[in-house]
């Protein structure tokens, strides 16, 4: 789904937060090694002041010496680990939490006395001085306040400096280890975050790429209302939009392609009518026009010759009035302007009136017609159809019949439908135009003789009407010759 996505968000904003807060955390980190020494130093000079305050005040006070000096001394040297040195003017020991206190009273005395003048003092007020120092026999880093309290005596406070290093060394490493710990935590917990974020909108990737395919099947299904699941919303939207938009194209396509198609078929099928119409219509004009010419020419000038050439006018502009007649009733079928009359009447008295009037035709081709011997058939049809029908199948029979010479008439009654059957004896129509026969102007004999006389329109006009009636129609090879055959709906099935 997500193989085209080199760039993931998740992945981007996860990357950024983790430089960003391991960035946060080096800073930090640099920061307190700078700044964290000099924060304990300053902090250590306070407390030192307000040692030295505390003890000022007591001697001012004259409670120097008392004992509930000494548990306040002791519990702020403990307190904030500071060795505490108070003698007076004549080198007299007066207070001091050193058992051995001969060392700090020599450093005192250093102090006051100018012993080490080229240490540069932190703090300096006219009365103390804050330096910070190494003692010489220890070798350990102090931060000294010597000066004099208010009853003159002398002061010593200091504390080492080795803890405040190490306490900013202690302080920097817990930081560094559990900024590491909160780096990977807040990158974990970004991933997630952001993950969760970045889901509905992979989810709307993976929708437009299906959309981009023409795929409209997948819709959001977000319920926060924020931003996302608008965009989503809008997304749905769309897609239904685009599918409604996209169907009716594709259905305009169609319809634009059946139109083009069914143009093409037209122009063909009037380019093979208008052929096929004028090969029909040559031959009876070219002979009314060579006899036409005959008569004026006085070709020949008995009676029973301009009878003859007047018989063959008359019979060939019959042929061509019948030829626009069966064009005209094929036209009016194939457009679709005909109306289907559906009524009740005889079948087996429209088949007997047809077989009458085609009698004369049938004797003269020795061509013996065999009726079922069945008094009614009631049927409900199109009567005018069915009759055009039938007349159809029956003159094709009587013009086609060879061998026995026999055309048989079949009535078979199914169950809601009545099938008429009309076989001819004679040759069989070969599979290569079977399909074609009910093909406007097309005839089996591809020199187009005129020995039957036939246009090539009955068989259309036959597919038309029984299209137009919603009937099925068709033709079979049976044995001794051609069996042509259509339905009819009968009386019991309305």
């Amino acid at each position: 789904m997500l193989r085209f996505i080199k760039r993931s968000i998740n992945r981007e904003y996860t990357i950024i937060f983790g430089l960003l807060l391991s960035l946060c955390i080096l800073l930090i980190s640099v920061v307190n090694m700078l700044t964290l020494q000099r924060a304990y130093m300053y902090n250590k000079q306070k407390v030192l002041l307000s040692c030295f305050d505390d003890i000022d005040e007591a001697a001012r006070n004259d409670d120097i010496t008392s004992a509930s000096f000494d548990e306040s001394l002791k519990e702020m040297s403990a307190i904030n680990n500071i060795e505490v040195l108070v003698i007076d003017s004549d080198k007299k020991l007066i207070k001091s939490t050193d058992p051995d206190a001969s060392l700090m009273s020599k450093r005192l005395l250093e102090f006051v006395f100018g012993g080490e003048k080229n240490i540069e003092p932190i703090y300096e007020n006219g009365r103390i001085v804050i330096q910070q120092t190494m003692d010489p026999r220890t070798k350990i880093d102090y931060l000294e306040l010597w000066g004099t309290l208010s009853n003159s005596n002398l002061i010593l406070l200091r504390t080492p400096v080795q803890s405040m290093k190490e306490a900013a060394v202690l302080a920097n490493t817990i930081f560094i280890r559990f900024g590491f710990i909160a780096i990977i935590a807040g990158i974990i917990f970004v991933y997630f975050a952001t993950r969760k974020i970045t889901k509905p909108i992979l989810k709307l990737v993976d929708i437009s790429e299906k959309m981009t395919k023409l795929d409209f099947s997948e819709k959001y299904d977000g319920h926060s209302e924020n931003e996302v699941d608008v965009l989503g919303t809008h997304m749905n939207r769309l897609s239904d939009t685009l599918e409604g938009t996209i169907s009716e194209l594709k259905s305009a396509n169609v319809k634009l392609t059946q139109d083009i198609e069914k143009k093409t078929e037209i122009d063909e099928m009037r380019k093979e009518f208008l052929s096929n119409v004028s090969h029909e219509l040559k031959t009876p004009i070219a002979l009314i026009q060579g006899y036409a010419e005959g008569l004026k020419d006085c070709v020949n000038d008995d009676e029973e010759s301009r009878d003859y050439y007047c018989d063959v006018i008359t019979d060939e502009a019959e042929r061509m009035n019948s030829l626009v007649k069966s064009l005209l009733s094929l036209s009016e079928l194939e457009s679709g302007n005909s109306v289907v009359d559906i009524v009740h009447f005889d079948l087996m008295e429209l088949i007997r009136n047809c077989t009458d009037s085609m009698d004369i035709l049938a004797k003269q081709e020795d061509i013996r017609i065999i009726l079922p011997e069945i008094k009614s058939v009631p049927v409900w049809a199109d009567e005018i159809r069915t009759e055009q029908v039938f007349s159809n199948y029956l003159s094709n029979a009587i013009h086609y019949a060879k061998g026995e010479k026999t055309v048989r008439i079949t009535i078979t009654k199914g169950d809601q439908t009545v099938r008429v059957g009309v076989f001819n004896s004679g040759d069989h129509i070969s599979n290569e135009d079977l399909p074609n026969l009910w093909t406007k102007f097309y005839k089996a004999d591809k020199a187009r003789t005129r020995q039957y006389g036939g246009s090539g329109i009955g068989l259309s006009i036959v597919k038309a009407s029984m299209e137009a009636m919603g009937q099925k129609f068709g033709v079979d090879n049976v044995d001794g010759g051609v069996n042509f055959w259509f339905e009819l709906d009968a009386t019991d099935r309305i």
